[in-house]
């Protein structure tokens, strides 16, 4: 039985397991990046623990958050299909940027600079207002258009209002990532602007995944 009178979503049960374990794997690896990040403005870490750990877990957030949408976009009823599509398109276009970003930290500019060969790549390393800082910008502005597109996905009452106030908190950080990423001057207090990302990026992808979850067993979206 349908609760709150919400519409029904698919009965196919494997896509929500699948979207469930896969928001779970985003939020997740999210809010350990959110860790290690915060625990790198301190200084905790060394070089280059600090950088592998947050580009790794920021690594980890990509397959898991698209097969997340993905998941979502064939459940939903087919006239919201549009917005869920929009969504998985948006979350497409963040993975190339953020991946090749982090690929390249991990692969390639670490190594080097342990090797104490960095002056040889100094293209390649992400820092601020370089080639990969604004590949890492643009990658989370997506996934930040990702979130506003699929807020008319959600209802407005049940669980799904917890779903849909997530996704439109998160999507409200967007304007203030792209300016930390994209301000002139960059310094760790302008960080601040971005930290509530750090709890509203994981927070949407888990309670997306506690959506699914609660689905698993049932025919109808509660």
């Amino acid at each position: 039985m349908k609760e709150d009178n919400l519409p029904p979503w698919s009965t196919d049960n494997r896509l929500y397991k699948i979207g469930y374990l896969s928001g779970l794997a985003a939020g997740i690896s999210t809010a350990a990046f959110t860790i290690f990040q915060t625990l790198q403005l301190f200084r905790v870490f060394p070089y280059p623990y600090d950088e592998i750990s947050i580009y790794g877990s920021s690594l980890c957030i990509s397959v898991p958050f698209i097969l997340e949408m993905l998941a979502l976009h064939y459940v939903v009823p087919a006239e919201k299909k549009f917005w869920s599509h929009a969504a998985l398109i948006f979350a497409v276009l963040y993975a190339p940027f953020v991946v090749a970003n982090y690929i390249v930290q991990l692969a390639t500019v670490i190594p080097m600079v342990s090797s104490g060969m960095g002056d040889q790549i100094e293209l390649l390393k992400q820092t601020p207002h370089s080639l990969f800082w604004d590949f890492d910008a643009i990658g989370y502005i997506f996934m930040g258009f990702a979130t506003l597109a699929a807020i008319p996905v959600f209802e407005k009452q049940g669980f799904q209002k917890w779903v849909r106030l997530a996704f439109i908190v998160h999507s409200i950080t967007t304007p203030f990532i792209a300016y930390v990423y994209f301000y002139p001057v960059f310094s760790e207090k302008l960080l601040l602007l971005g930290a509530p990302w750090g709890v509203t990026a994981p927070a949407f992808m888990l309670l997306l995944a506690i959506l699914f979850k609660r689905q698993i067993s049932t025919p109808a979206i509660k």
